[in-house]
């Protein structure tokens, strides 16, 4: 997607000022109108990631479309159909950074028939600005895209509730959001801590980077600020090592001809020289006695690194197989438990087959069971259905053709998660999570 105003200038030049790792990820969210773009486009102006010809890029265009100030949403509404609908339709992602820290930012869309990309954005990231209109309050979309950023494990949640200079800077507006969404939190067993509400307002940066005045009666700190000190958890390092092989390389120079490297990226946990794996799925172990990233030679790889392993024996391995230390092993199983938010307008059936994809690998798997359907705004669960209707969150049954490697969600994110893909039409069906 080629944003309106052309603002991944810089992107290259970004990434190369600090450590990939220090980055954190949010995603922001909401329902149509709410406000999501106008205010990424705020947190650009105000920290200074605009250039001078693109702040007057931004000004142009905005007194094209008849504003007096700059119309932020147009620097993340790129597609031509988003500007002239006002819509957010394919995810954005914007970079910007502070003398603090350093973000990346997904716009995702809030019309509910774009849920799925909603989705998309979501999964890659690691906290959550959930925008709420201070004049409609907390819409069905909202308890949706809630409960689906629980679902994707999304640490920290900030419900901006925006627009309050259209209430006249009220509290009871605010004080109505803040309980109707801190009860679902409850109900839903999102920890307190780490929900955070805070009133704003995007279009004109009240408390965007500095408190503000016309919000006296709020005494948290700023948006900016706050996203500043979210922890950015290292969590992975500490898990069990999952690391899918993606290739196998060999070398054809005759200095390296006996070179046998199995490539892809850490899902989670470390690995060091000298370690026992075991190989899945054929259970064979082995020593490693190599790695390489980027084509060094290292001792030691953590989550998230790209990285070529070799063996001490030579191990029939291909795309897909797996490498886990030897005392800290995944679920193996054909039959799993998962739950599915299902993105597509054919709906799900008893006995359809899709393709399972669990990180690089395929496999082909039967929906056997539609155990329940959860309402996302009362969390009530219908246990009748047969079927998943597009935007329905369900937990179901799932039959593998081959043995899945899989961690709960709740336990491994980066091992928990995967996607269906109907095989007719090749789209994507749903995205789920292991349940047990």
């Amino acid at each position: 997607m080629t944003n309106g105003l052309k603002l991944r200038w810089n992107y290259g030049k970004w990434k190369d000022t600090f450590n990939m790792k220090d980055v954190l990820r949010i995603a922001a969210i909401g329902s149509v109108d709410d406000g999501k773009s106008t205010l990424i486009g705020r947190l650009l102006y105000e920290t200074k990631s605009l250039p001078a010809d693109k702040v007057e890029d931004l000004i142009r265009a905005s007194k094209r479309r008849g504003f007096e100030s700059p119309d932020f949403s147009l620097l993340t509404d790129g597609l031509v159909a988003e500007r002239e609908q006002g819509i957010t339709i394919d995810v954005a992602h914007v970079y910007f950074q502070t003398p603090h820290r350093k973000f990346i930012v997904a716009d995702t869309p809030g019309h509910e028939q774009y849920t799925r990309n909603m989705v998309t954005g979501a999964s890659s990231s690691s906290a959550a600005l959930i925008l709420v209109d201070a004049r409609n309050g907390s819409l069905l979309q909202t308890y949706r895209h809630f409960f689906i950023s629980h679902i994707l494990d999304l640490s920290t949640i900030v419900v901006c509730v925006n627009k309050m200079d259209l209430v006249g800077y009220r509290e009871t507006p605010f004080r109505t959001i803040t309980d109707e969404l801190s009860s679902f939190a409850v109900r839903l067993g999102f920890p307190k801590a780490k929900l955070i509400f805070i009133p704003l307002s995007a279009s004109l940066g009240d408390n965007i980077t500095t408190p503000s005045r016309n919000i006296s009666w709020y005494t948290g700190k700023p948006l900016l600020e706050i996203l500043e000190t979210i922890p950015i958890s290292a969590e992975r390092n500490t898990l069990p090592f999952r690391f899918q092989v993606q290739h196998v390389l060999r070398s054809k120079l005759p200095a390296f001809h006996d070179y046998r490297g199995y490539a892809g990226k850490i899902s989670s946990g470390t690995i060091c020289v000298g370690d026992t794996v075991t190989v899945l799925p054929a259970q064979y172990t082995s020593v490693v006695t190599g790695i390489d990233v980027a084509g060094k030679r290292v001792e030691s790889a953590q989550a998230g690194e790209s990285i070529s392993l070799q063996l001490s024996m030579e191990v029939d391995l291909g795309r897909g197989d797996m490498l886990v230390k030897e005392n800290n092993m995944p679920t193996i199983a054909r039959s799993v438990e998962a739950r599915l938010c299902w993105l597509t307008d054919r709906p799900a059936k008893l006995r359809s087959r899709y393709v399972l994809q669990h990180g690089v690998r395929r496999i082909r798997a039967r929906l056997d069971r539609v155990k329940s359907v959860i309402h996302p705004e009362s969390l009530e669960e219908a246990n009748t259905s047969e079927t998943l209707a597009m935007n329905d969150i369900g937990d179901v049954t799932l039959t593998a053709a081959q043995e899945v490697f899989y961690d709960p969600f709740a336990r491994n994110k980066a091992n928990g998660a995967f996607i269906l893909i109907d095989e007719v039409t090749n789209d994507t069906a749903a995205v789920g999570v292991f349940i047990s």
